[in-house]
């Protein structure tokens, strides 16, 4: 099949927002037949990166956007998310599985992206990450 052309949505800071970028490229990936597990774990990575890019990188202000960029074919799928914000560096996250982190409402995004995407990276800035899920790297199926 090859290689879609990438694909560019810019959206401002508001929450409302995650899910049309969500519709977007999840509808692309079911075109492209990944699996409901594949697609699960898309769209999960999906609404926590958003969601930082908005409320950590962006601080909630509309004036500012996050702009996603991401290509998809029959292989892999790549979405990069830059928001306009300072950036930050992922390594200073404190580790959620810590008994002291256990009760934080917050704190766990990061360590679930990683653990759904085939690959996680970050630009020298922290601002902008870019995930890709394989296809063939579904999630077991449940034996019934």
């Amino acid at each position: 099949m090859g290689e879609s052309p990438q694909k560019t949505m810019v959206i401002p800071s508001r929450l409302a927002e995650v899910a049309t970028v969500q519709n977007a490229i999840l509808s692309d990936a079911k075109d492209q037949g990944y699996t409901k597990e594949a697609i699960f774990a898309i769209q999960l990575a999906l609404d926590e990166a958003v969601t930082n890019a908005i409320r950590h990188g962006n601080k909630l202000d509309d004036t500012k956007n996050v702009t996603v960029q991401y290509t998809i074919d029959d292989q892999r799928i790549s979405i990069t998310i830059c928001d306009e914000g300072e950036g930050f560096d992922p390594y200073e996250i404190p580790d959620p599985t810590l008994d002291e982190n256990l009760t934080c409402p917050s704190g766990r995004g990061v360590m679930l992206i990683q653990a759904y995407m085939t690959s996680v990276s970050y630009n020298d800035k922290g601002n902008c990450l870019t995930l890709v899920k394989n296809k063939e790297c579904a999630l077991p199926k449940n034996s019934e």
